[in-house]
């Protein structure tokens, strides 16, 4: 498959209008079908049903639609980040959760885009799960793990920050009486807790065999959401620290876990990679800001 007939897919995806998508990409619509069939004798499958006025996708031309567009995705940065050897330029993509602890980070990637303007960083959010996958994929230059994962595929840093497991609640919650939260005072509320940390039985060890007393209602991915179902009284939310939305500070709390609960944040890449200019500075930046005890695996 050529990346320009794969952009020529996409743009028909995008319009579902072969009219449409041949004024973009500046052919003829003749040829644009040409191309189209062309794809699908390639494949061997059908990718579009024509229809009068509109073509909608088959469901292995939904799957090419998702593989097509991380594939020129990846091509788009491979071109951005070669350059001249005495110039810092392209692309960096950074995958990860929600945690105060990419402070450290966002503050190296702000000082690159200051210093080289010829620079842009691309944010991705996402669990580990598909962070990890992302990478794998060469979709992210760097993730950023909230919690212990295995990391022998992976170069790492982990960095000093750790998060904190603590509960949301509405500042007028007889729980906010609380300094800390012990697994029974949950009892009778009605839980969200983070998707990840539910597959990953983060909490089996924290509540023990007071499990079966517990509510959980359901799980999160993002927490920002999940407080807004805390500030209408529908259930408290487990997640970290310092993740309470400023808009929401006046009717929200949080209080840490006791025991406490923390998870490391580690910064992970692909080994035996050619790196960018780009990603080497900001792995050297990075460093530089950390205590010389910092483990790097």
């Amino acid at each position: 498959m050529e990346l320009r007939v794969l952009r020529y897919f996409l743009a028909v995806a995008r319009y579902r209008n072969i009219t449409r998508a041949a004024h973009e990409l500046l052919i003829s619509q003749p040829a644009l079908s040409t191309q189209l069939s062309a794809l699908e004798d390639e494949l061997g499958v059908k990718l579009f049903t024509r229809g009068h006025r509109q073509i909608t996708l088959t469901s292995q031309g939904e799957y090419l639609q998702a593989r097509a567009l991380e594939m020129v995705k990846l091509a788009e940065r491979t071109v951005a980040n070669i350059h001249t050897d005495d110039i810092i330029s392209g692309e960096l993509t950074i995958g990860a959760g929600e945690s105060i602890g990419m402070q450290r980070i966002l503050d190296v990637a702000g000082g690159i885009l200051r210093d080289y303007p010829d620079t842009k960083i691309h944010l991705v959010s996402g669990d580990a799960s598909e962070m990890e996958q992302q990478l794998t994929k060469g979709t992210l230059d760097f993730a950023v793990l909230m919690g212990e994962r295995p990391l022998e595929r992976y170069n790492a840093l982990r960095l000093p920050e750790t998060n904190h497991w603590g509960v949301v609640m509405p500042t007028n919650a007889p729980l906010a009486q609380h300094a800390t939260i012990a697994p029974a005072d949950l009892i009778g509320y009605p839980l969200l807790i983070s998707a990840q940390a539910q597959a990953a039985h983060r909490f089996q060890n924290w509540w023990g065999n007071l499990e079966p007393q517990l509510t959980i209602r359901g799980t999160f991915t993002l927490t920002f959401n999940a407080q807004l179902m805390v500030r209408n009284g529908s259930t408290l939310v487990l997640t970290f620290d310092h993740l309470i939305n400023e808009s929401l500070k006046d009717d929200l709390t949080f209080r840490p876990l006791s025991p406490a609960l923390t998870e490391p944040i580690i910064v992970i890449w692909k080994p035996h990679t050619v790196q960018s200019k780009l990603a080497l500075l900001f792995i050297q930046r990075l460093q530089a800001t950390l205590p010389p005890t910092t483990e790097r695996t």
